[in-house]
């Protein structure tokens, strides 16, 4: 199986996992599915899934990496890991809940605005798009459309999507966790900038002075 083939299997094997644990912590299918909102959050898990798998994302080291900066990618994991069970269980217990149907409807557009934000810059990457925080072969700069003012839309979007989620079971500490996703996601940001700074110079510069971080105007 080739590196392409592993990573579609994986993406699939985790989508599955990941409502599966939602299901879990909802109590049953039947609990999960009787709330209109979910079953729409469901769909477009893996609708997005799908889109991913013809997209050109790697885990390439290309041809310069930042090693040390591998430890995101379990933090990642582990966060997401309780953010799929913790906020269905909390729903399903009312522990830190608010709101009712109207709130799960805002989290499920939130989740896919989120979802959609997070995929675009992936195909407008293709092979530079890297699980991995390297410079990739024949690497450039995107300075325009969707990277015009904002230099990590698909990071915004992975924020969008966590608090989409967090809302559709009405969660409290789903917006805690989503929150928590900030710590290794500046810390990739860091880095990736750093990595971009030594590759391109005052080219990088002068894209970092017109534009923002994460969020417009305010990061």
């Amino acid at each position: 199986m080739n590196i392409s083939a592993r990573l579609a299997f994986f993406a699939i094997v985790s989508t599955l996992a990941y409502l599966g644990f939602a299901v879990w912590g909802m109590g049953s299918f039947v609990a999960f599915f009787s709330h209109s909102a979910l079953v729409v959050v469901a769909l477009a898990t893996l609708v997005m899934a799908i889109a991913a798998l013809f997209s050109e994302v790697n885990l390439s080291s290309g041809q310069r990496e930042d090693r040390a900066n591998r430890w995101v990618l379990p933090a990642f994991g582990v966060i997401g890991t309780v953010s799929a069970f913790l906020p269905a269980y909390t729903d399903r217990i009312d522990v830190w809940t608010f709101g009712g149907e109207g709130v799960r409807w805002l989290g499920a557009l939130l989740f896919i605005v989120g979802g959609v934000l997070r995929l675009w810059p992936v195909f407008v990457l293709g092979k530079r798009f890297s699980g991995l925080v390297a410079i990739q072969p024949g690497h450039r700069l995107v300075t325009d459309g969707i990277y015009r003012t904002l230099r990590n839309p698909s990071y915004l979007g992975m924020l969008v999507n966590a608090v989409g989620w967090a809302l559709a079971f009405r969660s409290g500490v789903g917006l805690l966790l989503a929150a928590l996703t900030l710590i290794p996601l500046i810390a990739r940001i860091h880095s990736e900038e750093a990595l971009l700074r030594a590759q391109f110079g005052s080219e990088y510069e002068a894209y970092c002075s017109r534009s923002w971080r994460l969020i417009p105007g305010v990061y």
